[in-house]
């Protein structure tokens, strides 16, 4: 059997994190290679404890093991990449790739002269790979339900490069547990064009149940139905397919909207910002609550600050959040915050952030949550992000305008800008109207 995903770890090989692994005796008829070396494309400099890597190196791991299983189950992994290329080719000449079976019917004659005239200049005509791609010579491969996430992840591409590695993970395993159960749930794997609305609403009429007999929530449900259909409509488009939408109005239900709590303010002030309230917990999560309090960052914001996002000794304290090494939730997520109150003290202690929890706003968030409780501080079930919410409250209370308040919150705007906003001063000002008496220290 081959080794779990979970046992890769990264190797250093001339200065760079790799996975080196053993071809598992299971599937050297299909790989005869031995020794498989394949580079994350991290440098042991950048990453000297190898935090990032193995988050990369478990990737790399399950794909080549996914490629094992292909290649062992005969799924022609060759005539996959024959077409890869045709598709490649034709997009670097300036053509969508069209079948061959189809072009005739579906391409306007000006559209095909231009093919033609394409392979007729130079010398492409003698080159078999140029004329499959321009006029459609490699049949596409038969694509499996279980081929969605990878065809989903080449769709997606650049949406994936601008996530951290652990971003990418939890979208990639999100997904794959989907289509795992998904798959499971119809009987197994089969080609997407044998793929029916039956299929889909059968498994619909499933989630329905379990909703209902408590075992999911019905935004869970949605989640798991929605992420599937949407991996199937992506790659019907980009490839082409013509398939039927199957997953077409295919939804559980109505989620509930259940409004996360916030705090009292006077028992903020009074209880949640008494001295030495969070002694006992580590530096960094203690002075990240502290952060979050006249700054209104999400989680992952606080945790993803570096020396260059924060500016200390500027005339106005202040910080950018930025997407630098991971996606930001939304556009408008990007800003820049003054500093005031106890959010100022607390990152005076940290003037190059918050190493413990960078791009883990996940442990960040298990770590507050379980010191709120101990504390005696969710009375009303509260958690870390109710601090956010509590933010966004007192902005509400000082009256000011919406556009105002979204530009604090990194909130899409309900109108379009007109000029640049708030002045940094005007910003911090209006913060420091609005800011905590904070302890003495943090």
């Amino acid at each position: 059997m081959p080794r779990s995903v979970a046992a890769a770890r990264p190797h250093k090989v001339s200065g760079f994190w790799y996975l080196v692994r053993r071809v598992p005796a299971r599937f050297a008829a299909v790989d005869p290679r031995g020794i498989v070396r394949l580079t994350t494309g991290i440098r042991v400099a950048d990453d000297p404890r190898g935090v990032r890597a193995a988050e990369e190196v478990r990737r790399l791991d399950a794909a080549l093991v996914q490629y094992w299983e292909d290649r062992l189950a005969g799924k022609d992994t060759e005539a996959r990449a024959r077409f890869e290329r045709a598709v490649n080719g034709a997009r670097a000449l300036g053509f969508d790739y069209v079948p061959a079976a189809t072009a005739a019917a579906s391409l306007p004659l000006d559209d095909i002269l231009r093919r033609l005239e394409a392979i007729a200049a130079g010398n492409r005509a003698e080159s078999e790979d140029t004329v499959a791609a321009v006029l459609g010579g490699v049949e596409p491969p038969e694509l499996m339900v279980s081929d969605l996430l990878a065809e989903f992840q080449r769709v997606r591409a650049i949406e994936l490069s601008r996530k951290s590695a652990r971003q990418r993970r939890r979208w990639e395993v999100n997904r794959q547990t989907a289509l795992n159960n998904f798959i499971a749930f119809i009987g197994g794997d089969r080609p997407l064009r044998a793929l029916t609305a039956a299929d889909v609403l059968r498994y619909r009429d499933h989630l329905r149940q379990r909703v209902a007999a408590g075992e999911l929530n019905t935004d869970t449900a949605n989640k798991a139905l929605g992420r599937v259909g949407s991996m199937f409509r992506a790659v019907n488009d980009d490839r082409r397919l013509g398939l039927p939408d199957v997953f077409a109005k295919a939804r559980v239900g109505t989620a509930k909207y259940k409004p996360r709590p916030s705090y009292d303010r006077r028992f903020f002030q009074e209880v949640f910002l008494r001295e030495g309230m969070f002694d006992g917990i580590n530096e960094e999560a203690r002075r990240i609550v502290y952060l979050m309090v006249e700054t209104g960052l999400r989680p992952a914001e606080a945790c993803s600050l570096q020396r260059h996002h924060i500016h200390l000794n500027a005339p106005v304290p202040y910080i950018e959040v930025k997407p630098d090494g991971r996606e930001l939730k939304t556009d408008a997520s990007e800003r820049v915050i003054p500093l005031v109150g106890v959010s100022l003290m607390a990152m005076r202690h940290h003037p190059d952030g918050f190493p413990r929890y960078w791009d883990r706003a996940d442990n960040l968030s298990a770590d507050i949550n379980k010191a709120l409780r101990v504390r005696g501080l969710s009375p009303g079930g509260q958690t870390i992000y109710s601090i956010r919410h509590m933010f966004e409250d007192r902005l509400l209370a000082a009256k000011l305008p919406d556009n105002v308040i979204a530009d604090f919150m990194g909130h899409e705007r309900a109108r379009p800008r007109y000029g640049d906003g708030l002045t940094l001063a005007e910003a911090r000002d209006v913060l420091q109207s609005i800011a905590f008496v904070p302890p003495s220290r943090v």
